[in-house]
């Protein structure tokens, strides 16, 4: 535990990949930064525990692409500086009807940004990738530089590189109070610890900390089924057949987006998972009724059954983990409406994790006071009727 008379530059709260990024960016710039953590780690609580990610330039919207071209940079400099391989290029194969409009968006948003991506008929995707099947009207694009992200390897790396520049990483230390002022200051259950500004990445608990001080965020919490299938052939969608992760947008039977990735986390079995789930309390993630409405495994069943055949079209293993998300599915990236040294990164969960080096980084920059590298207008928390100020 830090010394209580100790003044830090930034407190950040909450240790995933979001947090894990504000305070390398912190410690990088030679800050003095602590980050705190409720439960002890490595822990599967929260949204960024798990081996694998997808990361992808194919966005239809512009400026999370353009996010990317540096979030890509960042990505590389941190597996250089670790010293072991964090990402994987397998290219990222987008699946949708021929006329669906998010489709026809990403691939104007890669040729404006002059993403290398290719467009595939049903015949040449058969010819291309022979286990993945088309319904008709149905096409593919590839978006070349799409990949895995190695989740805990790169949470490992972080936590790691934030020690060795200097900076604190407490966990099993929950926050039980936050008393707003110059400076801040942060009661734990291991101590008490002040500093000139706060970061709030706290995931689901994120609103817990933030109604005390005038402010709830309109953040959902769900309790999502990674869900594992067996090949009936090892490795036939694996990274040695050049298989690519896939994102499916739209595709029937399923009304949200279903993506997967190659297998290789566990021998024999491939990542396929329904971006949709049920509402839950994070504080009862593993309860018996979070497993009861299998209806999203019975969707990807469906998809399994009518898309990858070479695949068991039932999972043979499910783990859980909580997504975080706001009503439109985009960030909030914002100070506190009262307090401006509180800085708030919320509803990340789905897509975030790819967008983690940029993310911490503008996180850093509203905690210095600085410029922001980027427009956060899509990410400021007014665009919510009225969160444009506190209610003390």
């Amino acid at each position: 535990m830090a010394a209580q008379k100790d003044l830090y530059d930034a407190i950040v709260i909450g240790a995933g990949i979001q947090g894990c990024f504000t305070a390398y960016h912190l410690a990088k710039h030679r800050k003095r930064v602590i980050l705190l953590e409720q439960f002890f780690l490595p822990h599967s609580r929260g949204s960024s525990h798990g081996q694998s990610r997808i990361i992808r330039r194919a966005y239809p919207e512009d400026f999370y692409a353009q996010m990317m071209d540096e979030c890509y940079q960042i990505w590389a400099q941190l597996e250089h500086e670790a010293g072991t391989q964090l990402h994987r290029q397998t290219g990222l194969l987008l699946l949708g009807m021929q006329e669906n409009s998010e489709l026809k968006t990403i691939q104007a948003t890669l040729s404006r940004r002059g993403v290398e991506h290719q467009c595939l008929s049903a015949e040449e995707l058969k010819q291309r990738f022979p286990n993945v099947l088309l319904a008709r009207g149905e096409v593919g694009v590839l978006d070349k530089s799409g990949g895995v992200l190695y989740a805990d390897k790169a949470l490992r790396a972080l936590q790691d590189a934030i020690r060795h520049l200097g900076g604190l990483v407490c966990d099993g230390e929950k926050v039980m109070e936050i008393k707003p002022g110059f400076p801040v200051t942060v009661k734990s259950t291991a101590g008490s610890y002040q500093a000139k500004s706060l970061v709030i990445t706290a995931g689901p608990w994120t609103n817990q900390l933030l109604r005390p001080l005038g402010i709830e965020l309109p953040l959902q919490t769900l309790r999502i089924n990674v869900c594992y299938w067996r090949e009936k052939v090892p490795g036939s969608y694996g990274v040695s057949q050049a298989f690519p992760c896939f994102l499916g947008l739209g595709l029937s039977p399923a009304p949200h987006h279903i993506y997967g990735l190659p297998s290789g986390e566990y021998p024999g079995l491939m990542k396929v998972c329904y971006h949709h789930g049920n509402n839950v309390d994070p504080e009862e993630r593993d309860c018996p009724e979070a497993f009861s409405d299998i209806q999203d495994v019975q969707i990807l069943g469906r998809f399994v059954r009518d898309h990858l055949p070479d695949l068991e079209p039932k999972p043979a293993l499910l783990e859980p983990c909580l997504y975080t998300n706001t009503p439109d599915e985009h960030f909030i990236l914002d100070r506190h409406p009262k307090y401006d040294n509180v800085i708030i990164g919320a509803g990340f969960s789905g897509h975030g994790f790819k967008l983690s080096p940029v993310v911490g980084k503008i996180l850093y920059e509203l905690s210095m006071k600085l410029t922001p590298s980027y427009d956060l207008t899509p990410f400021r928390m007014s665009r919510f009727p009225g969160l444009g100020k506190a209610h003390l």
